[in-house]
């Protein structure tokens, strides 16, 4: 992945947070914090 893909890549994500944060109000931020940390519980199991 060359550096100029990865920062496009990154304003992509970025915009669509501050999108989300400003217009949509879908709370994605929220959402992908709560199934990381269910992520975490769930690869805790296997430790």
């Amino acid at each position: 992945m060359t550096t100029k893909l990865t920062l496009i890549l990154a304003v992509l994500i970025g915009g669509f947070f501050v999108l989300d944060h400003y217009v949509l109000h879908l709370n994605a931020f929220v959402f992908l914090a709560k199934k990381l940390i269910e992520l975490m519980n769930y690869m805790a199991i296997w430790r």
